[in-house]
This record gives structure tokens, sequence and C-alpha cells, in this order.
């Protein structure tokens, strides 16, 4: 899994630097960018892809939101979106807040 996560992580962070500042990302679209454009390759990603994102909000490099508004990332339902914190800084050792 360490592969995927790296892929994975790689791909969302891209994502979210090339959407820009305050922007934010669906799940899907880093799924179906690694997955490709049909939902049996992009479809069993999106699990791994939640559980990136979390792991990746607790190192404060990015930001899951539903409805706008940041989540407990060890307690969130539902669809939701990905940001990079304010600042934009994703790097490691990154301590811009969230």
């Amino acid at each position: 899994m360490s592969g995927d996560r790296e892929r994975i992580e790689a791909e969302m962070l891209a994502l979210a630097a090339a959407r820009g500042a305050g922007k934010t990302i669906c799940p899907s679209e880093v799924a179906r960018a690694i997955g490709g454009p049909h939902p049996d390759g992009w479809g069993p990603l999106m699990t791994p892809i939640r559980k990136v994102a979390v792991a990746l909000m607790k190192e404060g490099r990015v930001v899951i939101t539903r409805k706008g508004r940041p989540v407990d990332p060890d307690d969130f339902r539902g669809v939701y979106r990905i940001r990079l914190p304010e600042g934009g800084d994703q790097g490691p050792g990154s301590t811009s807040g969230m």
C-alpha cells in the first residue's frame, strides 16, 4: 500500500495545488486521475483516497471540508472536499494550520 499511498498523496497534492488557494477538489478527481474514466478503474480507489486524505489532514498538509467547513478527520460522513491549508504550504514539516 505504501506505493499506492505515495501515488495517491502525490496526485492529491498536485491537483489541490493546481486548483489554487482556497479552492477544493473532489476525491473522485484524484481517483479518476489515477484509475481512469471508467468507474471500474477509479471506484475501488475511493476508500484508499479517503484514508490518505485523513492521514494528510492529521499531518496538516490538507484540509477535508464538508459543506465548506473543516471536518473532524476521525468522524465525518458523506460527501467531502479537499483543499490545501491556509497559506498553501503542503511540504514536509509544514505547520500551517487547519
